[in-house]
């Protein structure tokens, strides 16, 4: 089967509704429906937080069809006058994968990520994504980590 041409953008505060698209394709991919669609914000909250240069909202779609989308967030260095860019969620439609879109993704966060004074880009991978770790292998260097994720007492505002 040919490829589906697409096109890759980022998204801004008006794209309120492809964001949500976007969060239901995510929801969908992960098998997460509960994370992305049981609580979701506010249109003035994502349009705020689409407005912010810090976070890159990219969507990859082919007409009105979202094939894949990723989201990062750039993070000033107090080490060095430089940033880095972390992708917190990337995926593809299962029917759009192994078509280069993942890595179209990435390419375009690549060059957002050049004319901001960026570093690097990086990516956690799960152990048994092995699609991904593939994908992520070709592009980049290998670190070996330990993330954790340290809980937060909300308190009464």
């Amino acid at each position: 089967m040919p490829a589906t041409p697409f096109a890759i953008r980022r998204l801004s505060s008006p794209d309120i509704a492809l964001m949500r698209r976007l969060n239901a394709l995510f929801g969908d991919v992960f098998a997460e429906p509960e994370t992305y669609g049981a609580e979701p914000p506010t249109d003035e909250y994502l349009k705020d937080l689409l407005a912010k240069d810090h976070v890159v909202v990219l969507v990859a779609s082919s007409g009105e069809e979202i094939l894949g989308g990723l989201v990062a967030y750039e993070f000033d260095k107090l080490e060095r006058a430089r940033r880095e860019f972390y992708i917190y969620d990337l995926a593809v439609a299962e029917k759009h994968r192994r078509r280069h879109v993942a890595t179209g993704l990435i390419g375009h966060l690549r060059e957002i990520a050049s004319t901001r004074g960026g570093w690097v880009v990086y990516v956690q991978a799960d152990y048994g994504d092995d699609p991904a770790i593939a994908l992520y292998e070709k592009l980049g260097t290998r670190e070996e980590v330990l993330h954790f994720d340290i809980a937060v007492e909300r308190t009464q505002k």
